[in-house]
């Protein structure tokens, strides 16, 4: 017992501590804030890109531009590189003359640093990448999740940055958006939990140690619901569909603690994101109680003048961004925003108690950063960055997120004994195994990666021998080599099986735009070729998004997606081909079969009748491969599921437990899904919901029990009156190939 008062006394003493360090933090605060002119506050609300105040070599500083934007603009933040990734050295230099003039600003108020680090420090040479969000959401693994990014943190701030542009929350519902390869994938229940979890990794050690850093909620709100799938697009979302795909994502991040959100950059129904008091103030102010750093996106409000036509003037679009709740502005390559801000003022467009409401949330963001205490990069932070083993956790994040998809005849695993043609563009690229934030913006410059990547080619040869391997490819992706149908077809004569590489080359945002999800007309030939050989065909897939396979997967024998899964996308590739790792990645999406057959998992009844004119249907959901599938190199079966109760009441919890039992004859892992069906609801209900997944290690023969608990909360949707609810009704619960029903009352 005593032990017991004592856990509370020190929770609750560390609980006081930080109330009063917030408390002393918002003094010093006000204080300032009370201090500073018109122009010192709109400074800290400006936003400019390196580009402004360095050269494109090396990210060296120009004095000068440096001064006129600190001293005579007041600038608060800078964000970005001006062209590739650089050295810990490098950083701490640039980062060191940039505090160093902040220094002789009137209030010495420090710099706050940000950027996109997407899956790792992207912008740090040498640094560790892991897979991209939606490989993360195939491991199906929030520890995992959590540990490549508290090395994320470890190296951004090794590097002397703070603040991080990550993590994306939108969820990948429409697959022909560019940014779909940042998402967690088409599930709501993935997304935020795991979403969620990446958030609290980057901020829980305190924003003012060496192994944070501040987090930022990615794009608020909706911006991958693009209706041509395009990057920057019109959306045209009901809003009882927003609050039920694309708001809890948010709710969950903010509640984890989230330091500052980014807005979406496109329009909602007509109107600009940033321009929005319904969804800036309303609804991420008022409604989910976010009290952080709302930062624009890339020229954003400038585009509410000149591509959105909504406001009538430069000044206007300032005015209506901020007073919808804008606190900075990416500006980023000018000074616009600063004159346009103190003009808005002065003409009394926006009120002294807006810009103080948007300057003490920046404030405080750099006090609890430590930047006041110290503004600049901290030297034993070094100490964090490229440890050995950041590399294995490298390789077992891109081990947990190959995804098997296809296994004809078990001819996978391979025989290391056999002969290999590896072919396709893929073969020697390392930009396609990593993608979009990879030492460049676009990823595609291989220059920068690390000397020691490696390429699917070479971890084949390094598990076969020289010897055994064929290919006719050559390094890049776009190499004309490596189309060469001739080429394949003779040497495949030599070949007991084609490993053939196909996919996409990396890509970000707006560059990455397609017309549709089609393979490009070169690597479709190339897999015909390789059909037409004969031989048996592995396919291994590097993208970011589904590319349509559907008419070569019928004579394809095996098929693996990689995603771009960062730094050990090669060596985790190999391992699962030649079966020294087992497979158990899991589809965060449903891979398509047509372009007009793009339905998601969690649909509505209707979506899955096809009413023909004999009264015949048939399912509407016939995707090339289900959301959430994935094979092993070993069996599993399910049994004995059990209810806790067939009657839920109130707030009372359903506990549910399902036996699993590894069936085979090797070792692996599992993740154990569980779906739940509302049967009928004052709106149509979808088909079936993740509701809980946990991953589980079996031995070969090994069976565990798995439990889960459920409440009305996770049962609940978003009804006509945009109320989130549970209905007394009769629902299912679907986990592997076992259902039961319960009643909720």
């Amino acid at each position: 017992m005593k032990k017991y008062f004592l856990i509370i006394a020190v929770v609750a003493s560390a609980i006081t501590l930080r109330a009063q360090k917030i408390d002393l933090n918002q003094k010093k605060v006000d204080a300032i804030l009370a201090k500073m002119t018109l122009e010192e506050k709109v400074g800290q609300m400006t936003q400019i890109t390196l580009g402004v105040v360095g050269t494109q070599i090396d990210g060296e500083i120009n004095p000068d531009a440096l001064k006129n934007a600190i001293i005579k603009h007041k600038v608060g933040s800078i964000l970005n590189v001006t062209n590739h990734a650089l050295t810990v050295d490098q950083w701490h230099n640039l980062l060191t003359k940039i505090a160093d003039e902040a220094k002789n600003t009137r209030l010495k108020i420090p710099i706050l640093y940000g950027l996109d680090g997407i899956h790792g420090q992207t912008y740090t040479l040498e640094s560790t990448l892991f897979p991209q969000n939606i490989g993360m959401a195939a491991t199906r693994n929030l520890d995992l999740a959590k540990a490549v990014t508290k090395v994320a943190a470890k190296e951004l701030r090794a590097s002397g940055v703070r603040w991080n542009f990550a993590t994306v929350l939108d969820c990948g519902r429409q697959p022909l958006w560019s940014r779909f390869p940042e998402t967690y994938g088409e599930d709501v229940f993935i997304g935020k939990t795991m979403g969620a979890s990446v958030i609290k990794a980057y901020e829980e050690d305190g924003l003012n140690k060496t192994t944070a850093v501040a987090s930022c909620m990615k794009h608020f709100l909706g911006y991958s619901a693009s209706r041509n799938g395009k990057d920057r697009t019109p959306i045209y979302l009901p809003e009882i569909e927003m609050r039920e795909y694309y708001l809890p994502q948010f709710r969950e991040a903010v509640k984890a603690g989230a330091s500052s959100v980014m807005i979406n950059s496109s329009i909602i129904n007509g109107m600009p994101v940033h321009a929005s008091k319904y969804l800036l103030t309303d609804i991420l102010r008022k409604e989910l109680g976010f009290n952080g750093v709302a930062v624009s996106d890339w020229e954003d409000i400038k585009r509410v003048y000149a591509w959105h036509h909504v406001a009538s003037t430069p000044r206007e679009a300032v005015a209506m961004c901020v007073n919808a709740g804008v606190d900075m502005s990416m500006v980023p390559g000018d000074f616009t925003f600063y004159d346009l801000l103190i003009e808005a003022v002065q003409r009394k467009e926006v009120s002294m108690a807006r810009i103080d409401d948007a300057v003490k949330r920046i404030l405080m963001l750099k006090m609890k950063l430590g930047l006041f205490d110290n503004p600049y990069p901290e030297e034993n932070a070094k100490a964090n960055f490229g440890k050995a083993e950041y590399q294995t956790l490298a390789l077992d994040a891109a081990h947990e997120a190959m995804t098997l998809l296809k296994n004809q005849d078990n001819v996978l695993p391979l025989s290391k004994s056999k002969k290999y043609l590896v072919v396709g563009p893929g073969a020697q690229s390392i930009s396609a195994l990593n993608g979009c934030w990879s030492y460049t913006w676009q990823g595609k410059e291989e220059q920068w990666y690390p000397k020691d990547s490696k390429t699917i080619l070479q971890t084949i040869k390094e598990k076969v021998g020289e010897k055994n391997v064929l290919t006719t490819t050559a390094k890049g992706f776009e190499s004309p080599e490596n189309f060469d149908v001739d080429a394949l077809t003779k040497s495949a004569r030599n070949a007991d099986v084609i490993i053939l590489c196909l996919g996409e080359n990396a890509y970000a945002e707006s560059p990455g735009n397609i017309a549709d999800l089609a393979l490009d007309e070169n690597q479709q030939v190339l897999a015909k070729a390789a059909i037409a050989t004969g031989k048996p065909i592995i396919l291994v897939l590097t993208e970011g998004r589904p590319r349509f396979i559907t008419n070569i997967e019928p004579k394809i024998n095996g098929i693996l997606m990689a995603y771009w899964s960062g730094k050990k996308t090669a060596e985790a590739i190999a391992d699962v081909l030649f079966g020294d790792y087992n497979p158990n990645g899991k589809l965060p999406f449903s891979y398509p079969r047509s372009s007009g057959e793009i339905v998601l998992y969690d649909r509505k009844p209707a979506e899955d009748i096809r009413e023909v004119f004999n009264d015949d249907v048939h399912t509407g959901y016939n995707p090339l491969f289900a959301f959430g599938t994935g094979l092993s190199y070993t069996t599993f079966t399910y049994s004995n599921l059990k209810l806790s109760t067939k009657n839920l009441t109130g707030d009372n919890n359903l506990q549910v437990s399902v036996v699993v039992s590894n069936t085979g004859k090797i070792d692996g892992k599992q993740t154990v899904e569980l779906y739940s069906r509302d049967m009928y609801a004052s709106i149509s209900p979808d088909m079936k919901r993740l509701r809980a997944f946990q991953k589980i290690d079996l031995k070969a023969g090994e069976s565990k029990t798995v439990s889960f608990t459920l409440n009305k909360n996770d049962l609940a949707f978003v009804n006509t009156s945009l109320k989130t609810v549970t209905e007394a009704g009769a629902f299912k619960v679907m986990i592997g190939d076992l259902s039961d029903e319960f009643q909720y009352k």
